[in-house]
């Protein structure tokens, strides 16, 4: 996705969803998403949730990329890498309504003045999203929530709270903006 900071500066958001129960896995916001950040992102979810058998991506330079190919070609990652066709975005409509949810929530109602601060109100906002915010078609349930009901999800015994990656990578860097500001 591409938005701008308050004083017109290009910035873009890559944004990760699962579409087993549509929960938000990454959102990074950076002046620029290439193919390294990419494979950077998608890593990081993999030491958390764990390597999934494919990849499905539009058909953006940062996933055209001959580096983003051989990272799901290598031996150790063996992903398959999935293009929807172009022109077609209802083909990869799950991340489709997500971009759209987070425009409206997120990019379109605040104004951001640093890249850090664009990515700490994107790390508040995947938590309400995925703890608190029932989907339709999850029957009224959250993602976690549906992930705990439904998922092959291990969770320690007696916890009913499955952790936003990004609240743990980032939030407490930013909690002081959290504890005075309500999204």
């Amino acid at each position: 996705m591409r938005d701008s900071l308050f004083q017109g500066k290009p910035f873009r958001a890559f944004n990760v969803i699962d579409d087993f129960n549509r929960e938000a896995l990454n959102i990074t916001i950076a002046k620029s998403i290439t193919a390294n950040r990419v494979i950077t992102a998608l890593e990081e979810v993999i030491l958390w949730r764990g390597k999934p058998e494919k990849i499905r991506v539009d058909n953006g330079p940062e996933f055209i990329a001959e580096a983003l190919r051989q990272w799901c070609d290598a031996p150790e990652a063996k992903i398959e890498l999935v293009f929807i066709e172009k022109g077609k975005p209802s083909q990869n409509g799950y991340i489709e309504r997500f971009n759209r949810t987070f425009r409206e929530d997120v990019l379109d109602a605040y104004l951001f003045e640093e890249l850090t601060q664009a990515q700490a109100y994107a790390n508040q906002w995947i938590w309400m999203y995925n703890n608190e915010r029932p989907h339709r078609s999850l029957a009224k349930l959250t993602p976690t929530a549906f992930l705990l009901k439904y998922g092959k999800l291990n969770q320690p015994h007696g916890q009913t709270e499955v952790t936003t990656f990004q609240q743990d990578k980032h939030y407490n860097q930013f909690k002081s903006l959290f504890l005075t500001e309500a999204i």
